[in-house]
């Protein structure tokens, strides 16, 4: 396999030898430093509360959890450099990072994040849900980051396991991955250090119907311009109450003038470089009296994304069949939603309708529409859990100007989406019993 005959893998790969090439005697010596240093522990963290004098006001019953406006007191942090390996990791009172203005993070977006909950179930206990999953994910944002973390031990999606077979088979950039991007860290040890921030801030994990939104981060930080892999990084967890993300149906405007991802990008990683592009977007949106994206790709307009959130429709389809559909994850285009994938394993275990992961159109949506086949349609992720969708702005080109579709998500009975919703609610706060979904922190 020739690597120019990748587009995607092998221009990484170039990149790297490229990087690689004109290392010197002190750049050997820091990578046999980077190989001999070991992935920080769970039982090496130290741990520094915060003065009790200084304690943050926490919000009261009657004030609004809005999305990521409130901190907790205590964050966890440990930094990494290609010289020296992994710090010793530490939880401390949460503070400001002391970045230089050249760091990498701030210029070449070389960054990614995960965000997760913590729930004060019914029986008191608080409860993580498949965190496993979110950790497996980071590991991924942070290998097509070139973070540091092991190629070889992470599951990768389709569109990027072509390099890790090329890593596996080239002895020369098995050695590359030796030092910066591709040194170790285990998701299992940081799950655990998460566990111990949350119980830690225990007393910021909401009543029922809000959680503790969990929010780790991986940034490089080089005091260096110039585009290349990081050679010094950060690692941290910061947490805050949230309440209900999206409090009623919204309205969606789909234009395929613009696009989320690409085949061959990074549309199925969680990294910070997919969002910003976004916002402008999502601003149109709002003039147009609409509260977020519904993001279309290709000729054929097919769906992909709501926002920052999966989607799912539930309809009858050309073949008179009940179906739940999403598009499909294994071409690089969508992110894999931890929600997506339960709420599908959740309507699979029911086995009461077609389940069903493929691309729908535009066409598809609007001609089902308009026969009265489209029952609901609904955004899904960690922040929203469920948001329905109750109309769609659609630029129709044929047209020539914009279309309501009206979804009747709220109206359709029997109701899958509060179905859905009532289920895995119920799992995340102990009213139903699936422990392997959902691990006890205290």
């Amino acid at each position: 396999m020739k690597v120019s005959s990748i587009a995607s893998p092998g221009r990484v790969l170039f990149n790297i030898q490229r990087f690689y090439a004109g290392a010197g005697a002190a750049d050997v010596e820091a990578i046999k430093r980077a190989r001999e240093a070991r992935p920080f522990l769970h039982s090496d963290v130290t741990i520094c509360k915060v003065n009790p004098k200084k304690l943050l006001k926490k919000p009261g019953p009657g004030d609004t959890l809005k999305f990521g406006q409130f901190f907790s007191d205590h964050m966890f942090e440990v930094d990494w450099s290609a010289a020296n390996g992994w710090s010793k990791p530490s939880i401390n009172p949460i503070h400001l990072l002391d970045l230089h203005p050249g760091s990498k993070c701030l210029h070449y977006a070389i960054e990614l994040f995960e965000g997760m909950k913590a729930y004060r179930g019914v029986d008191g206990k608080i409860r993580l849900f498949r965190p496993e999953k979110n950790m497996e994910r980071m590991r991924r944002s942070a290998f097509r980051s070139a973070l540091p973390v092991s190629p070889i031990s992470t599951t990768l999606p389709n569109e990027d396991k072509k390099l890790k077979i090329i890593i596996k088979t080239s002895s020369c950039l098995q050695m590359c991955c030796q030092l910066n991007a591709f040194q170790d860290f285990s998701a299992k040890e940081l799950l655990e250090i998460i566990k111990d921030l949350v119980s830690l801030d225990r007393d910021w994990v909401p009543k029922m119907d809000a959680s503790l939104y969990i929010r780790p981060t991986m940034i490089g930080t080089d005091k260096a311009l110039g585009v290349g892999m990081a050679h010094e990084a950060k690692l941290f967890v910061v947490t805050g109450p949230v309440g209900i993300y999206f409090p009623g149906a919204v309205t969606l405007l789909a234009d395929s003038d613009y696009v989320r991802a690409f085949r061959g990008g990074v549309g199925c990683y969680k990294m910070g470089c997919n969002y910003a592009p976004s916002i402008m977007v999502s601003t149109m949106a709002m003039s147009r009296g609409c509260h977020q994206v519904l993001w279309l790709y290709g000729p054929e307009e097919k769906i992909t994304e709501v926002g920052t959130m999966n989607i799912m429709l539930f309809w009858k389809n050309e073949k008179g069949e009940e179906e739940l559909v999403t598009p499909p994850v294994d071409d690089g285009l969508i992110l894999p939603g931890v929600t997506r994938d339960s709420l599908l394993s959740l309507a699979r275990s029911w086995n009461e309708f077609k389940v069903s992961e493929r691309y729908v159109t535009m066409k598809e949506i609007r001609n089902a529409v308009k026969e009265k086949k489209m029952y609901e349609m609904f955004g899904v992720g960690t922040a929203c859990v469920v948001s329905p969708v109750g109309k769609i702005l659609y630029k129709n080109k044929d047209l020539g100007d914009y279309e309501e579709l009206p979804i009747p998500t709220d109206t359709h009975k029997p109701n899958l989406m509060q179905r859905l919703f009532q289920t895995i609610t119920g799992i995340q706060f102990g009213k139903i019993e699936k422990p392997e979904w959902t691990p006890i922190v205290c």
